[in-house]
């Protein structure tokens, strides 16, 4: 049987620690801890403003998971900087997201569908790879059959959906159903094509369960909820308690 695989988004710790400008908490340490406990990768965002992961905290992050015979993945926008970026560390994985100054957090998927952001896109992507053939790229989307069909085009080795909306939804009591629908169409196109399909934005160790159960993604990132249950009953422990539920349900063949 196969299961899902768990990616920990460490930028929360990193968040904690530009609050006041320290060297703690450490990032690496973060890393160390997930991994040691059974996260299967390790997610960054480096972003435009830098109001959390650090230029400096890619290659110690990268060293982490090397060590641990792990892969990073580093999510970026598809920026020229941030591509040189991903050209020089060689990450294993690159998630291209959309990006804003002014959120708080990724507020949705990439717009694939405007023909000046689907060309910056390719761009990317093939520069990335040209640079570092090894790098696996996945683009951050939702769930819409023309913007899937359409990240059939590029060449990427996987798509993350965002379930931002669903885990709001689930959080307000609403019907997730749509949603589950959608993925589950989703998982046929991607899934189809040979690529990857992935999942995360909002979710939590409760709204993991419903798409657990549906068996479609093959990967999870999750990263604010985790860092904010750390707070209470340790990062390891999370990863844990996370790694046993997602091993309660095998993936669909």
């Amino acid at each position: 049987m196969k299961f899902a695989r768990l990616g920990v988004n460490i930028d929360h710790v990193a968040t904690l620690r530009q609050q006041r400008g320290e060297f703690y908490p450490s990032v690496a340490r973060a890393a160390e801890v997930s991994l040691a406990t059974g996260a299967q990768q390790i997610t960054i965002h480096l972003r435009e403003d830098r109001r959390h992961i650090q230029d400096a905290d890619v290659p110690e992050v990268h060293a982490v998971c090397r060590h641990h015979g792990k892969p990073l993945n580093l999510e970026m926008g598809a920026s020229d900087e941030m591509v040189a970026i991903a050209g020089r560390e060689r990450p294993e994985w690159v998630c291209l997201v959309p990006e804003k100054r002014q959120e708080r957090t990724t507020e949705g998927g990439l717009d694939v569908l405007e023909a000046g952001n689907y060309e910056r896109l390719a761009v990317a992507c093939k520069t990335i790879k040209a640079s570092s053939p090894h790098t696996k790229i996945s683009l951050f989307v939702e769930a819409g059959e023309a913007v899937l069909q359409r990240c059939l085009t590029l060449p990427v080795d996987a798509v993350e959906i965002h379930t931002g909306d669903f885990a709001r939804d689930f959080l307000e009591k609403k019907s997730i159903l749509p949603h589950l629908e959608r993925y589950k169409k989703g998982a046929h196109i991607i899934k189809g094509a040979g690529l990857g399909y992935h999942a995360g934005h909002g979710l939590t160790f409760d709204s993991l369960l419903p798409l657990l159960q549906e068996g479609e993604f093959e990967e999870y990132n999750i990263g604010h909820w985790i860092i904010a249950e750390a707070v209470f009953i340790g990062l390891g422990h999370v990863v844990k308690e996370l790694n046993t539920l997602i091993h309660k349900y095998p993936l669909k063949d």
